[in-house]
């Protein structure tokens, strides 16, 4: 029983709450989503290590852009967007907002109580919810029905068509094709034309995906050189691609909606992917292992099939051959957080000799750089006294709990000398 409690824990995806929104961890689509979008963001002059990735855990087909670095794109658009320019084109259509100023003209407009809630509808790319249901998105549609005023949603959507044109734009700049932006709005058209034809345009706060689509095929059909790339370089872009959405489809869809969408006859990596993440999730161990282990005969390169390998075999209740693959993977991801945490974990369970000291070590290092709950709850779990409570509280915090978070800072402060960062840092916690 406790494994199978770690090993929820410990999952490739780890799953959180924060202000209200399920965030989705996973180094491996979050560099790989970075990656994608980076000449994007080149162009639009944010520095390379001031962008940051979130992946919210709703199926809306939805995006949007935070601060001007911060780029939250919904689950439900990421499984739908079929090939890496159309993901760039949305990014590039959300930084347009930034660029145009429109979340300072937006705040300039609105009672301040009404200000995030039209932020997120202004600036979301997407206007449909999976399943095909129109009244499920009413929010993201129409606005709620404070914020419903005519010349609100005239401004709103004068800012999408602005939007819009600056997405070419961006595209351009960063010598990437535009006509992503042409492939999203083909596929909103598809998936929500039936809605569209009986709204009223003045009543929403994008426009028609149909007007959106032809303004950007006219823009388009104006440029003179429109970057292209070779084959080559595509064919493995939209590969790679693919293995990021295989992995979250495996971990997200049940196991028999993956094996519809990756039957096995299928034999890319992307569908022994996503199928054996499905495996694992089922408990079908075996076969997960079996679809893993190709994939690393196939690029014994790739850090994340030996993370896998390391859930897999940590499931099995193998802690050698975990600890092995986690450390393997973390070779060749250079220290990822994610893995580290996944990797003190294990240790913790295993407890040899030197594991403790070693999860010890992990937590702290990703403490310092991408704090986790999971990672201070481990580290309350190989340490004791102050640092033991400490973590703990910093654990609660994190989750919200303000009640068990001062707890335990009461604690830490009994236990800790006056002058440790343990008797600072649950002074902070009670504090507030």
């Amino acid at each position: 029983m406790k494994r199978i409690i770690f090993a929820v824990l410990i999952s490739v995806i780890s799953v959180f709450n924060v202000n209200a929104a399920t965030l989705i961890n996973d180094t491996e689509i979050e560099s790989g989503i970075t990656e994608i979008i980076k000449p994007i963001a080149k162009a639009a002059k944010i520095p390379e290590n001031r962008l940051k990735i979130y992946i919210i855990n709703d199926d809306n087909f939805n995006a949007f852009v935070r601060g001007g670095e911060d780029v939250f794109i919904y689950t439900g658009l990421l499984k739908r967007i079929k090939s890496p320019n159309a993901l760039r084109a949305v990014v590039a259509h959300e930084l347009g907002h930034t660029i145009g100023g429109h979340i300072i003209q937006i705040a300039d407009r609105m009672q301040s109580e009404m200000i995030r809630t039209m932020i997120i509808q202004a600036l979301g790319i997407g206007l449909m919810v999976a399943g095909g249901n129109p009244s499920a998105g009413a929010g993201v549609l129409a606005g709620s029905a404070g914020i419903a005023q005519q010349s609100m949603l005239s401004f709103s959507r004068d800012e999408e068509r602005m939007a819009d044109d600056l997405a070419v734009d961006l595209m351009v700049k960063a010598d990437e094709n535009p006509n992503g932006l042409i492939e999203v709005f083909e596929q909103m058209h598809e998936m929500q034309n039936a809605f569209e034809t009986r709204v009223n345009p003045n009543r929403i706060n994008h426009p028609l995906t149909s007007e959106r689509l032809n303004n950007a095929k006219t823009k388009i059909a104006k440029i003179k050189n429109i970057p292209t790339k070779s084959k080559n370089q595509i064919s493995k872009e939209n590969a790679n691609y693919e293995i990021l959405r295989a992995k979250l489809i495996g971990y997200l869809n049940n196991d028999k909606n993956v094996i519809t969408l990756y039957p096995y006859k299928d034999k890319s990596d992307a569908a022994v992917y996503a199928r054996a993440i499905a495996n694992m999730r089922a408990g079908n161990l075996d076969m997960a292992k079996t679809g893993i282990q190709t994939l690393i005969k196939r690029n014994s390169e790739s850090p994340y099939f030996y993370e896998v390998l390391g859930d897999i075999e940590y499931q099995y209740g193998h802690y050698d051959d975990s600890v092995e693959a986690y450390e393997h993977s973390l070779k060749l991801s250079n220290n990822a957080p994610q893995i580290e945490t996944a990797l003190a974990v294990v240790l913790a369970e295993r407890n040899k000799n030197g594991d403790t000291e070693r999860a010890k070590e992990l937590c702290k290092r990703v403490i310092l750089t991408e704090p986790s709950p999971l990672a201070y709850w481990i580290l309350a779990r190989v340490t004791d006294g102050s640092t033991s409570d400490w973590a703990m509280a910093e654990f609660y915090k994190m989750n919200n709990d303000e009640k068990n978070a001062k707890k335990y800072a009461k604690l830490a402060r009994k236990k800790a000398k006056k002058d440790s960062p343990e008797y600072i840092k649950s002074g902070d916690i009670l504090k507030k």
